[in-house]
């Protein structure tokens, strides 16, 4: 019983967090994009917005977020100079609820199925939470359209995770998502807002099934990683070590080149705090993208 009450305290926690950053980030867009629309992907319509000019940059927001409320400080930054397509993935923001059981290598295909419609051979990629899962998945089935791979507070297996954070997954309930900032979100830009209750059931059981894209597979990414991780996010940092091991890091630069993969672990951030560090986030984006 005493683990169940500090599993369910650290659920509302997240989830309260979670809210408060979307309502605030929902303030934080200042620019309007150059275009937007909808990509038919494998049977439903993906939302996407297009910012700036320049070599494509494609955005993955995190789990129940739009692209306003994960990016909105930082597209007017990176537009300044790129090509930035931002998208919202099935069920989420304008884009429409699906019967379809979510997985990361739909979602990913989702992702090349809006590239395609954009006519975007290849682009730099940026995944945060979920999205990051996403990024991976992408790399994984498409390297031949990845030109860089930016990771922000994610994984590729659930074992990233520290023990916690997957117990909190398996406690998820949808009352905890009733009258929240997230639910009039949804309510203000969902095409059919009755499918709210559908789109939380699949996202908890999303959430709760185990997946593991492969160490074999992430050793296989040719296309330089940047892992930007808060150092008290969540994220198991033995397990990372290891991710960027695979990634080629973890060597002695001294002795020989430096790897083409990076990681950074930005201190005192959590896993939503790190999203905030607009000013952090564009550094290291800027100095591993140019």
């Amino acid at each position: 019983m005493k683990n169940l009450y500090k599993t369910n305290n650290l659920l509302k926690s997240i989830l309260l967090i979670t809210v408060l950053f979307t309502a605030f980030r929902s303030n934080g867009q200042q620019i309007k994009p150059s275009g937007s629309g909808y990509a038919p992907v494998n049977g439903i319509k993906v939302y996407y917005e297009i910012y700036g000019e320049g070599r494509p940059i494609v955005l993955l927001h995190g789990a129940f977020m739009t692209i306003n409320g994960n990016w909105g400080e930082l597209i007017p930054e990176l537009s300044k100079t790129r090509k930035v397509i931002a998208i919202e993935l099935q069920g989420h923001g304008h884009t429409q609820y699906s019967e379809t059981p979510l997985s990361h290598t739909a979602l990913a295909s989702d992702v090349k199925g809006v590239m395609d419609y954009l006519k975007i051979d290849s682009a730099d990629l940026v995944g945060y939470s979920m999205g990051g899962s996403i990024a991976y998945a992408f790399a994984i089935q498409n390297p031949e359209r990845l030109r860089k791979l930016v990771i922000i507070s994610s994984v590729y297996k659930s074992s990233g995770w520290l023990p916690e954070i997957n117990d909190a997954f398996k406690t998820w309930k949808p009352e905890f998502f009733l009258n929240t900032p997230m639910k009039t979100a949804y309510d203000a830009v969902a095409p059919d807002t009755t499918k709210w209750a559908n789109f939380i059931e699949q996202m908890i059981a999303f959430a709760k099934t185990p997946f593991d894209l492969g160490d074999s597979n992430i050793a296989k990414i040719a296309a330089p990683v940047l892992i930007i991780a808060g150092d008290n996010d969540g994220m198991d940092k033995i397990e990372l070590a290891k991710t960027y091991k695979l990634l080629g890091g973890s060597i002695a630069a001294d002795f020989q080149p430096m790897p083409k993969s990076q990681l950074a672990i930005v201190p005192a951030q959590s896993h939503v705090s790190l999203m905030m560090q607009t000013a952090t986030i564009l550094s290291y984006l800027n100095n591993f993208l140019k």
